[in-house]
């Protein structure tokens, strides 16, 4: 399965990596090689955790273009 990831660096200097297709998927590092080793793993969690509570596995996202 192939998911997007969002990566952000936060006041602290933690990189910060979030699945927006599943609710409250969360997880930071302090490089992006560890953050993305870390959202790994909490997106396994996240998924069995779902499955297990019969949820749908992922929730709908969407590109959309905005003018700035």
């Amino acid at each position: 399965m192939k998911l997007i990831v969002t990566l952000e660096r936060d006041e602290t200097g933690m990189i910060v990596a979030e699945c927006p297709a599943i609710p409250g998927c969360v997880s930071q590092g302090r490089t992006e090689p560890e953050a993305l080793a870390n959202v790994t793993e909490a997106i396994k969690g996240c998924l069995e955790s779902r499955a297990a509570a019969g949820l749908p596995l992922t929730v709908a996202t969407r590109e959309i273009e905005v003018p700035v």
